[in-house]
């Protein structure tokens, strides 16, 4: 490659013979003005206004106007005896973490190449020291006449050469950004960042000028003779009115571009979710909560016949013998109260129980009417509730 400064890295005390080459090359097509009538080529001719003629580059020199209008020459000599130390010297002059350096300032990009084999040994240990600190050096050097701004990385087994606009060449984004009070929701965020996953990552080595490419292709087809193919209508992109649906339909779209249609079901799932999040289903709450009230009815009304039926039994306990003939005329009640369900039952068997050992107790004096009294317990016991209810 070829270089296009020589010079010198100042590293404190240490002087590095090198050479400025640039790291980075335009692959973009040019074109030719041309006169469109006839193919003529227009061309730009270097004429003095004094003389009226044409000049060769020789003849050139260089000038600052000054606020009259007038000419002060300024030659290649005046250039290489500047008072500055970077006339043809890198210095550095400090050593600072990548992470300082703000991506605006980097510009165009230049290999430093060690000249000669004497410079091998102080260029390889600046390398190895950079590498070491994980910082890259700050320098200062004068190239096309002007003070320039560098910033210094290894890159593989070379040193590598930024140059950095000075601060103060870095606009504010004053106005740039869109007015306050706009608000982001979580859902759209959560879709931004799903679309930012379906796209993933990407080796910047698969990326290629595709303008370049049709532009070749165009070019080859009319220097034969052919029709230039055309380009793939594609349809305009409308308004967008509904952020929601429109990064939904950036998720699907990158999901088919990657290929994933078999990933699609699980991550459409997700992104449906995500639209309903916050929005409640109320029928459920409504059915839960009849629930708890029917069943907190059925609890309290489960009580007060359980409370009625026992003092019910303990009346009819002390009057069982008196009542022994209405054994027939219970049954039809009992019937009735059978049906009620588990938990009415469940009581009444309690509720019985207690009603018989009252009438045991009663009767205990009298013991050919025991049997009569048991049995009449019992029967009107499960009648009770009923008189209970008409009461």
């Amino acid at each position: 490659m070829r270089s296009i400064w020589n010079g010198a890295i100042s590293f404190g005390l240490v002087s590095i013979p090198i050479k400025l080459v640039n790291a980075t090359e335009s692959h973009a097509v040019s074109f030719r003005q041309i006169h469109t009538e006839d193919g003529g080529r227009i061309r730009y001719r270097k004429v003095c206004e004094l003389e009226d003629r044409e000049v060769t580059q020789a003849e050139i020199g260089k000038a600052y106007e000054d606020a009259d209008g007038s000419m002060v020459p300024i030659t290649d000599e005046d250039l290489s005896h500047l008072p500055i130390p970077t006339a043809r010297t890198i210095e550095i002059v400090a050593f600072v973490p990548e992470e300082r350096i703000d991506p605006l300032q980097m510009g165009a990009a230049y290999y430093l190449a060690a000249s000669g084999a004497p410079a091998a040994k102080p260029y390889t240990l600046l390398r190895e020291a950079l590498k070491r600190s994980n910082r890259v050096a700050i320098a200062k050097f004068a190239l096309r006449g002007r003070e320039r701004l560098g910033m210094l990385r290894v890159v593989g087994d070379a040193i590598a050469m930024h140059g950095l606009l000075w601060p103060d060449e870095v606009r504010a984004p004053e106005g740039v950004a869109p007015d306050a009070g706009v608000t982001v929701r979580d859902q759209e965020l959560d879709l931004a960042d799903a679309l930012m996953d379906t796209l993933g990552e990407i080796d910047l080595a698969d990326l290629h000028d595709e303008y370049r490419e049709a532009l070749e292709e165009v070019i080859a087809a009319k220097s034969a003779g052919e029709t230039p193919p055309e380009a793939r209508e594609e349809a305009a992109p409308g308004k967008v009115l509904d952020l929601m649906a429109a990064l939904e339909s950036s998720v699907r779209a990158a999901r088919e571009s990657r290929g994933g249609e078999e990933d699609a079901p699980a991550e459409e799932a997700e992104v449906r979710s995500l639209r309903q999040r916050g929005t409640p289903s109320r029928q459920t709450p409504k059915e839960t909560g009849g629930k708890k009230s029917t069943s907190a009815a059925a609890k309290k009304t489960a009580a007060k016949k359980t409370a009625g039926r026992t003092t019910a039994g303990k009346t009819v306990g002390k009057k069982a013998g008196e009542k022994a003939g209405e054994k027939a005329a219970a049954k039809e009640p009992a019937k009735k109260t059978a049906g009620r369900g588990t938990a009415t039952k469940s009581t009444t068997k309690s509720t019985t129980a207690k009603g018989a050992a009252t009438t045991n107790t009663a009767t205990r004096s009298a013991a050919a009417k025991s049997a009569a009294a048991k049995s009449t317990a019992k029967s009107t016991a499960k009648k009770a509730p009923s008189r209970k209810r008409s009461a």
